[in-house]
């Protein structure tokens, strides 16, 4: 029996991708109790068909007739200049009435709260939200749900859920799917390497890539010499397995989650109808009480549309998240090749297990080089002799490869009839009355569970007496009850006919159909806001949209940065403060070293910031937060955090302690610094923005928080829970080389979490007249794993840099790069402040 698509009692709703509108009708089909999807703007996976603005229209009609939740993605970063344009999308969406939207950007969020306060926010993953204190902030923000990132485990989900500052606002989790390797809305991996920014839906996806794991000695500044690569086999050092807890889905299932969400809006439609049936089938017994156990055709069927070997994932403690040997679809073992004939080009292929060939499959031959793998398709069903199939394959291929069914026709042709399924229909309790021998009709509509709906319609079909043969009941209620190609049926039919009237048939027919339009629009219609909300809602998007275009001209005085440096020991943090640095990010796991450093900042008059983790889970905040008060005490004057709830935390712990913002918050707006600058005296404006941007960022944020721009050193482009710094701890430097040779430094924090940084080193000492000019606050240089020196010689050429400035004297600028140029890592860049990134 089809699926009602109303959630049974106690289960989570299934939250299926639907990135064409395709793949929406596979999804509704399929058994999705909602639907996530993107227009054609501001959505995470550019890539995707994604859906023009009539079928988006279409496709939220379509959802809701069938009684299915959409959400709209809206979740990427937004420029100051995008920001009229996400506001009239945003009033788009609401007049649509899209059950909720996705959004990544805070600024974003708050705009959304000014112009359409009524319309449902999610969180995104790209949000990180990684702890109880950045779901309590979400919800205090107005957010209804969170996506909480995938690194999460299912304990530390129930620890959020039983927080009392949290509770009333939905948690969605992943269930099936693609894994990121870096923790969401926190890698810039893409960005750097090709311009193609995952946070604006442009990923690249360079994990997927090989790369070999090198270490090295370092010299005075840092920098590796005399790299050798690390023995080991694998070469997809960060690739990752696909997420399925579809085995352990019972456990899931009783867990306080809102909502189990499907990845795959880039994958097919085939894919989409099969996996949401299967975890359609499987909530369902559950929630009916059934004894349910993951089925092995199931698992199979799941593994045919798409793997690159499944993990539970973090949610479910396994260790079991890498696939580092080979990037692609994995699809289910076949068989193994026994020998090869290149005059017929054709394999011989022993079977291994009840798989058999058929015409249409793909294939894939593996061997432990994957560049040597090749692919078929099979051309007609291959007789089976004695264990055995013959097989054409263009490529010659090794006695010994591993054969791979990758693209299943027999799976295909099982999602087509799930595609094909009859939806069940909205069922309308019809009354018919006649005044004066015209048609009245009522229906009663219980469209999701709520309030029933009540309809009428008066036909403008006047029935005549009948001459010779009047029409009857059963003939009236025949050519009303025909509602075939319509989302509806009649559950019940009531006539009140007078009788001996007349009427052509067709012109019955005429009434049925534009009755059922008239129901048709009434139901969509109690699903979107009424004419005077979107009246009022309008108002406040041409108030808002005025104001924002009013802005766009503003500049902000000119003013000479201080210079701020991160650096990870004692002696960094001495040596940029001999420097003249005026601010420093130590980031440290042994907080003792910060009274030993306090003395050395109270002579040089510097401010000493303690820099949390870019993640900070619940183990972490549970042992910093209790140290801040005497910290502080101790004369350290701030910390710098990545996220909202480490902020809060913070704040809850020592409100005498400052808050710095690292790049890691993403500011690319001034609606987002205003959001911010309650929290922080000071926040780090986002790396990927060109200069242009950045400008316009520091005059409309005002004087508060302090701007800070990154201009030196190699930038940290992820931040994952893979421990693979961690596990080679030791070795002096540590990174990874790419194909083009250039080699990613890597560095772990106190948690073993691994970082990421760009192979080449970001440089602005030459754009410091510009910076100058933007009137930004302060400029920092990432010393972190490069030694004292470094720190200290870049301190000094910046500041150096900053008095020529001053000085009118710029011409001293090139020479000054020159001695950075000696000192840097990979070479230098100019990074997207010069460049920009890829739209």
């Amino acid at each position: 029996m089809p699926h009602d698509h109303h959630q049974m009692s106690g289960s989570p709703e299934l939250l299926a991708p639907a990135g064409s509108p395709e793949a929406l009708a596979a999804a509704v089909a399929a058994g999705a109790d909602a639907v996530y999807l993107a227009g054609q703007r501001f959505g995470a996976r550019h890539y995707a068909a994604n859906f023009s603005d009539e079928e988006l229209e279409s496709a939220v009609g379509y959802a809701h007739l069938h009684g299915v939740r959409v959400y709209v993605t809206v979740n990427v970063l937004v420029r100051d200049a995008e920001l009229p344009g996400v506001a009239r999308y945003l009033l788009h969406l609401y007049e649509l009435g899209v059950d909720a939207v996705l959004v990544q950007d805070i600024g974003v969020a708050a705009l959304a709260r000014e112009i359409v306060p009524d319309l449902t926010l999610h969180a995104s993953t790209q949000m990180a939200i990684h702890n109880r204190e950045g779901v309590a902030r979400a919800a205090r923000e107005g957010l209804s749900r969170v996506v909480l990132a995938r690194e999460l485990t299912l304990a530390e989900i129930e620890d959020i859920a039983a927080d009392a500052e949290a509770r009333g606002i939905g948690i969605e989790v992943f269930a099936h799917g693609a894994l990121c390797y870096c923790y969401s809305g926190q890698c810039l991996l893409s960005s750097v390497i090709g311009g193609r920014s995952g946070n604006r839906g442009m990923c690249a996806q360079p994990c997927r890539k090989p790369y070999r794991l090198v270490t090295a000695a370092t010299d005075e500044y840092g920098r590796p010499k005399d790299l050798r690569a690390r023995p080991g086999s694998d070469r997809y050092l960060l690739s990752t397995r696909d997420l399925s807890v579809y085995p352990r889905l019972g456990l899931l299932a009783r867990a306080p989650v809102a909502s189990l969400k499907i990845e795959g809006r880039m994958r097919s439609v085939e894919y989409v109808a099969t996996v949401t049936d299967i975890y359609r089938r499987a909530l369902d017994a559950i929630a009916a009480g059934e004894d349910w156990s993951p089925s092995r055709e199931d698992m199979r069927d799941l593994a045919l549309a798409f793997n690159r070997e499944f993990t539970e994932g973090y949610i479910l403690g396994a260790r079991d998240i890498m696939a580092r040997d080979r990037p692609g679809n994995r699809g289910v073992p076949l068989g193994t090749v026994t020998g090869y004939d290149p005059r017929r080009q054709e394999a011989t292929v022993r079977l291994t297990g009840d798989l058999v060939p058929r015409s249409g499959d793909g294939l894939a031959f593996c061997t432990d080089d994957p560049d040597r793998d090749a692919g078929a398709v099979v051309r007609g069903t291959p007789p089976v002799r004695s264990g055995t199939v013959r097989l054409s394959v263009p490529a010659p291929v090794d006695v010994g490869a591993r054969v791979f069914l990758t693209k299943s026709a027999d799976l295909e042709e099982r999602a087509k009839q799930i595609m094909k399924r009859h939806l069940q229909p909205l069922l309308l309790d019809v009354t018919v009355a006649w005044e004066e021998g015209t048609p009245c009709l009522e229906a009663v509509v219980d469209p999701d569970g709520g309030e029933p709906l009540r309809v009428r319609y008066r036909s403008d079909l006047a029935m005549e007496p009948a001459r010779s043969r009047p029409l009857t009941g059963e003939q009236i209620a025949e050519q009303l009850t025909k509602t075939g190609g319509t989302p509806f049926a009649i559950r019940n039919l009531t006539l009140r006919y007078p009788g001996g009237l007349f009427s052509p048939l067709g012109e019955l027919n005429r009434v049925r159909r534009a009755f059922l339009g008239r129901v048709e629009e009434s139901v969509l219609a109690a699903r979107r806001p009424g004419e005077d909300a979107v009246r009022a809602a309008r108002e406040r998007a041409g108030t808002a949209i005025a104001g924002l275009q009013r802005t766009a001209g503003a500049h902000r005085n000119p003013r000479l940065p201080s210079v701020s440096v991160y650096t990870d020991t004692l002696e960094g943090a001495e040596a940029a403060v001999r420097g003249g640095a005026r601010t420093v990010y130590l980031e440290v796991c042994a907080p003792g070293i910060f009274e030993e450093a306090a003395a050395v900042f109270r002579e040089g008059g510097a401010d000493l910031v303690w820099k949390w983790p870019s993640v900070t889970r619940r183990t972490f905040l549970d042992a910093a937060t209790p140290l801040l008060p005497s910290l502080y005490d101790a004369g350290v004057r701030g910390v710098m955090v990545s996220g909202l709830g480490a902020a809060d935390a913070v704040r809850r712990a020592e409100p005498r302690m400052a808050l710095y913002g690292a790049a890691g918050l993403n500011l690319w707006n001034h609606r987002t610094a205003a959001e911010l600058a309650p929290l922080f005296l000071r926040c780090t404006a986002s790396p990927e923005l060109p200069a242009d941007d950045l400008a316009g960022l520091a005059a409309l944020a005002g004087d508060i928080p302090e701007l800070e721009v990154l201009v030196q050193g190699n930038v940290e482009a992820m931040v994952t829970e893979d421990r693979l710094a961690a596990a080679v701890a030791g070795e002096g430097f540590l990174g990874i080389q790419d194909g083009r040779n250039r080699v990613f430094p890597l560095r772990s924090d106190s948690e073993g979490r691994t970082y990421i940084a760009n192979a080449v080193e970001t440089s602005l000492i030459d754009r410091l007249p510009r910076i100058a000019g933007m009137g930004i606050d302060a400029v920092a240089i990432d010393a972190r794993g490069r030694g004292p020196r470094y720190a200290a010689e870049m301190t000094r050429l910046y500041r150096a840099g900053i008095d020529a400035v001053a000085r009118g004297e710029t011409g001293a600028l090139p020479g000054l790069k020159d001695e950075i140029k000696r000192r840097a890592l990979g070479g230098i860049t100019g990074g997207h402040f010069v460049r920009g990134i890829e739209e």
